[in-house]
């Protein structure tokens, strides 16, 4: 079977990149190992990722606002509908 597709994600030079969607969080690692960390709007963990390079990973989330942290590099927010 073919695998599922995963909606366009802005990635610049093959960076670790985040996005939002329908209950899911996308989580794109780039040319290395990335570890995202998902916090509530809080600022309470939630849940920390791995993702291998050149890889992606679907994390199913309840509606909300959450902030996603790229190593020590760079926080995003994202909302999930």
């Amino acid at each position: 079977p073919e695998p599922a597709r995963v909606p366009a994600i802005e990635s610049i030079a093959n960076s670790p990149a985040v996005r939002g969607g329908e209950g899911k969080i996308y989580l794109m690692a780039g040319s290395v190992d990335a570890t995202f960390h998902i916090y509530s709007i809080t600022g309470q963990l939630v849940r920390s990722v791995k993702v291998s390079a050149d890889s992606h990973v679907v994390i199913e989330m309840p509606k909300g606002f959450y902030i996603v942290r790229y190593s020590n590099q760079w926080s995003r927010k994202v909302v999930v509908n």
